[in-house]
């Protein structure tokens, strides 16, 4: 300290020194604000991470927004559909959907025909899924109950895959063969 003073004063430079700050750094008050600075330092560094980790998983488990719809008629049965025709759409589906209108369902909408495969990944209600032909056909209907691990492949190629609510198909009477008209 002394070393510093003497070079201070070959320069000419006066040190200031706080009289205040003297005060709080020997205070007890100083000591406190401290540890509390610590302490919220220290809890942000461990409840951060981990409430970001919380928010991610919260906002994955969100459903996608309700999509643009179309009325179709399946052999005169009207049905209000949200169209899934990009692949993010799609993906999506009605995952964690908790709940879908009973004369709704989704229309997934693909470039080609080809055979579908369609899981219950993350569905929260039971569905029931038509794979329809470019000609607007259905070509099958398969119950899907929810759960995990299932896979419910087209026996056919198809262009479109529809998602009801589980029962829509046979309380309208509709099977395997029927037409559909888009609105």
């Amino acid at each position: 300290m002394n070393y510093m003073r003497q070079a201070l004063n070959e320069h000419n430079i006066v040190q200031v020194v706080s009289l205040r700050r003297r005060l709080l750094s020997s205070s007890g008050v100083w000591r406190f604000v401290s540890l509390l600075v610590a302490f919220v330092a220290t809890l942000c560094l461990f409840l951060g991470p981990a409430n970001a980790v919380a928010k991610t998983a919260v906002d994955q488990y969100k459903s996608q927004p309700h999509l643009p719809t179309i009325v179709m008629l399946i052999d005169g049965s009207p049905l209000t559909v949200e169209l899934a025709a990009n692949s993010q759409q799609r993906y999506m589906g009605l995952s964690f959907r908790q709940f879908m209108d009973f004369n709704s369902g989704m229309l997934f909408v693909y470039p080609d025909e080809r055979k579908l495969t369609f899981t219950m990944r993350n569905t929260l209600i039971p569905l029931s899924i038509a794979y329809i032909s470019e000609d607007m056909v259905i070509n099958e209907i398969h119950h899907m109950n929810v759960g995990p691990g299932q896979l419910f492949d087209s026996r056919k190629a198809a262009k479109f895959a529809l998602e009801v609510n589980q029962g829509w198909f046979e309380e309208n009477g509709i099977k395997p063969g029927a037409a559909i008209v888009l609105q």
